[in-house]
């Protein structure tokens, strides 16, 4: 068991975030299923996972974490620290959605989403980087949305804030690899989960006035996605299989979808690899974004 990676996942209290924490456990990681509010609002699912753990014999602990707030980030990252000795993989999970037509969002409700969905992700890489670049590797694991690709209308705050770290994500992907640390994007479909009952809605619905028909878009997307079918265990599972292949050979984007159309994200991910790979080479940067694993980068640094 000592020698298990550890996994720190943000955002574990229901969800695909409790979905990966516990398959992550069963398959011997050691998981830290961090969550707001483990001694309040999500008292419940903290104790859920204590006894899943004691019964099973799992080593997963749930840890307080509000990814909005600085403090609590680092208190976290360095709880799990101490109990674990290193951070293997960072699952940047946590986030929610806002619905509306993008001038009935204020303000205040897109600084808030940005915070969660974007910041949050900035304060979890920048306190956890650190460690990884120490022990010379590490994944972070970006849970993104088909959304980060394509624009849905009635959800285009959120779709910002998920274009935002899909951006991120990928320039981490090239600054990082000659480190030996890998950060990659999971864009899931529509899955029936918890997520879908916490949606935010716009709050300045006078705005809408003017819209026509168009004001019946975000009901009618808020059914669609009422209906979604599939298994959300198809993203823990995909998740799993993402940590267990090897460093260095990861694709930057996976998308998990229980449509078999997919929307055309798959279509999108090809052309811009092509692109970015253009860009690259355009500047010279290809050789100097390769990948290296932890002996490579072991051999440089002692060079």
């Amino acid at each position: 068991m000592e020698s298990a990676q550890v996994v720190l996942i943000t955002g574990a209290s229901t969800g695909f975030g409790r979905l990966i924490a516990e398959t992550l456990a069963r398959k011997k990681y050691r998981v830290f299923a961090t969550m707001r509010g483990v001694q309040a609002k999500n008292a419940k699912a903290a104790q859920e996972l204590r006894e899943m753990a004691e019964k099973e014999s799992l080593w997963i602990r749930p840890l307080e974490l509000d990814v909005t707030d600085e403090g609590s980030v680092e208190r976290a990252v360095g709880a799990a620290i101490d109990q674990a000795g290193r951070i293997d993989v960072l699952v940047n999970n946590a986030g929610y959605a806002v619905m509306g037509l993008v001038e009935s969002v204020t303000t205040e409700q897109v600084q808030r989403i940005m915070d969660t969905n974007f910041f949050g992700v900035v304060r979890m890489n920048r306190v956890v980087l650190p460690h990884m670049r120490k022990q010379k590797s590490g994944l972070l694991m970006h849970i993104s949305s088909g959304a980060g690709r394509v624009v849905l209308p009635s959800m285009g705050v959120y779709c910002a804030t998920k274009y935002a770290m899909e951006a991120m994500a990928e320039a981490y992907h090239y600054e990082l690899a000659a480190q030996g640390i890998d950060s990659l994007l999971v864009e899931p479909g529509a899955y029936p989960t918890p997520i879908f009952n916490n949606i935010e809605r716009g709050s300045d619905t006078d705005r809408e006035e003017t819209y026509g028909e168009v004001r019946t878009i975000t009901g009618r997307v808020s059914a669609a996605l009422a209906s979604a079918k599939g298994n959300p265990q198809q993203i823990a599972d995909a998740v799993l299989q993402i940590i267990e292949t090897p460093a260095g050979q990861r694709k930057l984007r996976y998308r998990v979808s229980a449509s078999a159309s997919g929307l055309g994200v798959d279509e999108i991910n090809a052309v811009s690899e092509q692109v970015q790979q253009q860009m690259l080479q355009g500047f010279g940067f290809t050789e100097i974004v390769k990948f290296k694993s932890s002996s490579e980068t072991n051999s440089t640094a002692a060079g």
